[in-house]
């Protein structure tokens, strides 16, 4: 069975210590190919040398393939197949680098996909016009109360789907998450406009990006169902992180003080069976491909939602076929989020396509027209 080579540029710090400077996705990432006969990890990069060393002693990597330079472990090693799991704001020189060093056949990015929408535009476009694979890490599309969410949806068990309602996590990094669940749930149809309100009072930085403390958004997809989110304080409007509303009843995700995922139709309510599984974990694939010895093997970095995300977008480079976790779709996240904080900026609607090229939140919080106070630090909005 033949094998791709792949390198993983962002090793990260210690995995056992992740934090929102540095979640050390490239471990995740390095399990769920060493679980997948058709991969081989012979290359890492990290800024840090003892970083990249570190998990070169974890995975086998010989020495001669540890590199601080990302672009000189290209030209030496030239993989198949590269994971990026760096800070967003750097993805695009990273991503582009890949596509443009013409020895990668595909890239695999973490999450949130850029810190502006126009990086995350350039980054699609560049491995577009070079052939280049591009996939993002959605692993959460492959948890069982999603698909078995989805699968409800395909067979019609709540009619036709109206409004999908999220109420959990955030709007740029989890929302990375939920809002790609959304297109997911609504076929990848694309939106057509979205209008939303923040509130950031306190500062929060992850992974070097602002991060608001609660909002609400509203967006509408070209098939007329309405995407609904609410984060923060806000979240709790909804009885479940996720509620499906059809013409024929509703399907509820993560129940408040219920089930993982509950099918409500003619006035019934009835818990769907996920197994063990639940929005963040799942236990080991009985089926997997791995071949350690054990399942505390397969779940030192990862679980099975890492697999299951990095088979993806294995089998998608085999097949030729585009992934479910295609840049393309990522792109429509993109232009929800950034065009939601657009849409405070402006204190309008914004319709699609999306014309601006910044984050606005980023931008806001520069210009001093929305100022956070640090926790902990003097209150500067007191006169």
């Amino acid at each position: 069975m033949s094998q791709f080579t792949v390198a993983i540029v962002g090793t990260g710090p210690d995995p056992a210590n992740p934090t929102v400077e540095g979640f050390a996705m490239g471990y995740r990432h390095a399990e769920a190919y060493r679980n997948n006969d058709h991969c081989r990890v012979v290359a890492c990069a990290d800024i840090v040398r003892e970083n990249a060393e570190a998990f070169a002693d974890e995975f086998d990597i010989d020495d001669a393939a540890v590199f601080e330079d990302y672009a000189e472990m290209l030209e030496a090693v030239e993989p198949d197949l590269v994971s990026v799991t760096v800070p967003p704001a750097i993805h695009e020189d990273i991503v582009v680098g890949c596509a443009e060093s013409g020895v990668v056949d595909a890239v695999h990015c973490e999450k949130p996909m850029a810190h502006t929408f126009a990086s995350a535009t350039r980054m699609v476009e560049a491995c577009d016009g070079r052939d280049v694979q591009l996939t993002f890490n959605r692993q959460r599309r492959f948890g069982r109360p999603f698909t078995e969410a989805n699968r409800l949806l395909d067979e019609g068990a709540i009619g036709d789907l109206e409004r999908i309602e999220i109420g959990w996590g955030d709007f740029y990094d989890t929302g990375a998450h939920t809002v790609d669940l959304a297109g997911m749930f609504n076929d990848e149809h694309p939106a057509e406009w979205v209008i939303a309100q923040l509130d950031y009072r306190e500062e929060d930085l992850r992974f070097g990006a602002h991060q608001e403390n609660q909002m609400w958004a509203q967006w509408r997809y070209d098939n007329g169902v309405h995407g609904v989110m609410a984060t923060g304080e806000g979240a709790s409007l909804t009885d479940a992180a996720f509620v499906l509303r059809g013409t024929d009843g509703t399907v509820r995700i993560d129940v408040e003080d219920g089930p993982m995922l509950e099918l409500s139709q003619d006035g019934t309510r009835e818990a769907i069976d996920v197994g063990e599984e639940n929005m963040h974990w799942a236990p080991s694939d009985s089926d997997s491909d791995s071949d350690s010895d054990s399942d505390s093997d397969q779940e030192r970095f990862g679980s099975p939602f890492q697999d299951r995300s990095i088979a993806d977008a294995v089998d998608a480079l085999r097949t030729g076929e585009e992934s479910q976790l295609s840049g393309h779709n990522g792109l429509k996240t993109a232009e929800i989020i950034f065009g939601g904080y657009e849409s405070v900026r402006r204190r309008a609607r914004v319709d699609f396509p999306l014309e601006t090229d910044d984050n606005p939140l980023e931008t806001m919080v520069e210009s001093g027209a929305l100022s956070p106070t640090a926790p902990g630090s003097p209150d500067e909005s007191t006169d």
